[in-house]
């Protein structure tokens, strides 16, 4: 039986993938030359016919000019050449990554493959599969994994270094900042504030018995 959340969130991801391909000027061509599919594949992804994997939605967000965050926003907008890299490689070894750190994640939740099959209503073969890195494992489905091992998805996300983690690291970095109050952002681009924010940083490192005999010790100075 099929699980009707599951198909309308790949529908969700393919509308928010084709935005991006649009958006960047990128044809259905030089996206399955990318993951090393077809362009009838892409199309099952941005149709939402074919779950696609948390890699292979890495790669295309870099090769879009997309950060990986955009496509599990609540609230999405839809907004109507990245330098050569060996995306099937990297394919490979991230599918097997988040297999290995879903493995972990079970392991330490104490719970069996045919428990998380049923929660995909898949068999535990496909579990061990995806464990494996010899599946992909489409969003859709370990965005219920995650949940169901109470992680959030973007534990999965590749931020571990090579050039796709990287610059989705960097964009993260970036939407967090954007985040920020107007007044606390200018406040940290200003240069002649850096010496505040390296006593803050410090300050933080601190245990809290150091930082209240700190507190003490200006009282003193002050009383």
């Amino acid at each position: 039986m099929v699980d009707n959340r599951l198909t309308f969130r790949d529908r969700i991801i393919g509308v928010l993938l084709r935005d991006a391909r649009q958006r960047a000027g990128r044809t259905k061509a030089e996206c399955a030359d990318a993951l090393g599919v077809s362009t009838d594949t892409i199309e099952g992804y941005e149709e939402g016919r074919t779950p696609i994997s948390l890699p292979e939605l890495e790669v295309l967000g870099y090769v879009l000019d997309t950060p990986v965050h955009r496509f599990w926003e609540r609230e999405p907008k839809l907004e109507s050449e990245a330098v050569h890299q060996d995306f099937q490689t990297l394919l490979g070894l991230r599918h097997r990554i988040v297999g290995v750190l879903l493995r972990q994640a079970r392991l330490e939740a104490d719970m069996t493959q045919e428990e998380l099959a049923e929660v995909l209503d898949r068999s535990p073969s496909r579990v061990s599969e995806y464990e494996h890195g010899t599946e992909p494992i489409p969003v859709s489905e370990l965005e219920r994994l995650a949940d169901h091992l109470a992680l959030p998805v973007e534990h999965f996300v590749d931020g571990r270094g090579g050039v796709v983690g990287e610059w989705h690291q960097q964009q993260e970095v970036d939407h967090r900042f954007h985040e920020l109050p107007e007044d606390v952002q200018e406040f940290v681009t200003k240069p002649v504030n850096i010496k505040y924010l390296e006593v803050a940083m410090r300050l933080s490192q601190m245990s809290a018995s150091r930082l209240r005999a700190i507190a003490e010790g200006l009282l003193e100075i002050t009383y």
